[in-house]
């Protein structure tokens, strides 16, 4: 009697095992989505870390990544409803249908914005820079003892920004370098420089010997940059500001000083930017995008405050990444660059500011320019 044939336990899955082989590695060793990485909308489509940075953030406002590449091209507007949250404007400065301006302690109020369930479309700011400024108010950033707890206190601030920026944002930073002296207090007079000549600054203690060390030029804006991505900020670009017109460097061994950085910072691989609105136009009436060197005069002031910024410098960051009708958010509001920009194309707008004499100067800017 011949032996009986032996038969697989299911035909049916053995064309599959062999076209399973045939995939690509990458495919067949795809992840598999666990339960709560998936979306009822969404299912099929994959979310890898390396693919979709911010996955924390996501979750976190219940989005998934198919779902942030939509809002990248279509933002989502925080209603005029949320935007005029009764509670929230009564512990402002000022407020109008367009435009808010707090007084107060920056992280304090960047919790009063979360809690409102207010979410910036873009935030451009210019902070205090290390050692240069004393603005006379406590609970100012910027006389720390050393740079690196200046750029702590920077991620920390930034971090709370994160919480009321839309996953299509984004963040830009202005911000300047400075040498380490270490020769004690300036004793000279500058009247051109009166504003930085404020007593004993932090760069003028004795150093370290390590970073800070006498003629050092500590590099804080990639300093800063750099400590951003250790906590999951993408940098897009470190822009160049060069200033045709800086203040001039009473030095005799170095290169006068004429450029600052405006770091754009984003959550996710995709968000909303505006190539058009900012972009270069070519002969065949298509865009390019913008340089990422930006010669821009300083501001020639006019105000009280003692580092305002010219509204050139603004334009590429909001009309880039703020979609109509969006907010644009000012954590270091200064002299109201930011705002009145924003204000005068269209754009809603908030600006905190510690010390209460440039918020008047804002408010005061605003009620000047309403249309």
């Amino acid at each position: 009697m011949p032996p009986k044939k032996l038969t697989t336990p299911d035909k049916k899955r053995t064309p599959a095992k062999k076209e399973e082989a045939k995939l690509p590695a990458s495919k067949s060793k795809a992840k598999t989505l666990k339960p709560e990485d998936t979306n009822p909308v969404h299912d099929a489509y994959e979310e890898r870390w390396s693919l979709h940075p911010g996955e924390a953030l996501r979750r976190k406002r219940g989005i998934s990544a198919k779902e942030q590449q939509a809002r990248a091209k279509h933002p989502l507007a925080i209603s005029q409803e949320v935007f005029e949250s009764a509670a929230l404007r009564k512990k402002a400065y000022y407020a109008d249908k367009d435009s808010m301006i707090f007084c107060g302690d920056v992280r304090e109020v960047l919790g009063w914005l979360r809690e409102a369930g207010i979410y910036a479309d873009c935030v451009v700011t210019s902070p205090p820079f290390y050692g240069q400024r004393d603005y006379g108010v406590a609970g100012q950033i910027g006389l720390e003892q050393t740079p690196y707890e200046f750029i702590s206190k920077l991620v920390d601030v930034f971090s709370d920004v994160r919480e009321v920026l839309q996953t299509s944002g984004s963040l830009w930073v202005n911000l300047g370098d400075t040498y380490w002296n270490g020769r004690g207090e300036h004793r000279g007079k500058d009247k051109k420089q009166d504003a930085r000549r404020f007593g004993l600054r932090p760069q003028d203690r004795r150093g370290d010997g390590k970073l800070c060390k006498n003629k050092q030029l500590l590099l804080l804006p990639h300093r800063f940059a750099i400590a951003m991505q250790d906590k999951e900020w993408i940098v897009r670009n470190d822009n160049v500001w060069v200033k045709p017109n800086p203040i001039p460097d009473q030095v005799a061994d170095r290169s006068c000083m004429s450029h600052e950085y405006v770091f754009h910072f984003v959550t996710q691989r995709f968000y909303y930017y505006n190539r058009v609105a900012v972009g270069r136009k070519t002969t065949r009436g298509t865009y390019m995008p913008p340089t990422d060197t930006w010669e821009v005069p300083i501001s020639k002031g006019g105000t009280s405050h003692k580092a305002s910024f010219s509204q050139e410098l603004v334009r590429i960051p909001i009309l880039a990444s703020t979609p109509p009708r969006g907010i644009v958010l000012d954590p270091f509001g200064g002299s109201g660059t930011s705002l009145l920009f924003a204000k005068s194309h269209g754009f809603r707008s908030i600006a905190i500011d510690i010390k209460e004499e440039y918020c008047e100067v804002m408010r005061q800017s605003l009620r000047a320019n309403l249309i």
